[in-house]
């Protein structure tokens, strides 16, 4: 014989309260259950759970005060900040590479990268003339001087 198949019964409505939405929120944001396993743990649908993330989300960004032309301008000063420690960072290789005579960033850098330092390179040398082994400058001789005076 046949099984009748039984309507399926719809859970009856119960109020959560706003700390219990906020918990199950802050548990999943937080990485210690995952939404499938809330869902499952405390009887809410998942769709009702992905409501609240995106709601109390945006809820939990406001309260901290941070709007988004805050949240803007605060990465774009972050952004300068480590563009100069870029900066910095390649002058020190470009000045490393020219002091030991090794191309370090063409082994080991993103093309990209290791183009920049070169011009760095190029441009250090234009600058303050050549750098020997030992860190000395020599500038670059000019076609109108003669031996350098020496006094005895």
């Amino acid at each position: 014989m046949k099984q009748q198949k039984q309507p399926c019964r719809k859970k009856p409505y119960e109020k959560v309260t706003f700390q219990h939405k906020l918990f199950v929120v802050d548990q999943i944001q937080n990485g210690q259950i995952s939404a499938n396993f809330a869902s499952k743990k405390y009887g809410i649908s998942r769709s009702t759970i992905a409501y609240w993330l995106k709601k109390y989300s945006t809820l939990e960004q406001k309260n901290t005060g941070m709007s988004k032309q805050d949240e803007i301008k605060k990465l774009k000063e972050r952004i300068e900040e480590l563009e100069f420690v870029k900066d910095f960072q390649q002058d020190i290789i470009a000045d490393m590479e020219l002091i030991t005579g090794v191309d370090l960033s063409k082994k080991s850098l993103p093309k990209t990268l290791a183009k920049e330092i070169e011009l760095k390179k190029k441009n250090h040398l234009k600058e303050n003339g050549s750098i020997s082994v030992l860190g000395l400058v020599n500038k670059p001789s000019t076609k109108g001087s003669k031996h350098l005076k020496t006094n005895k």
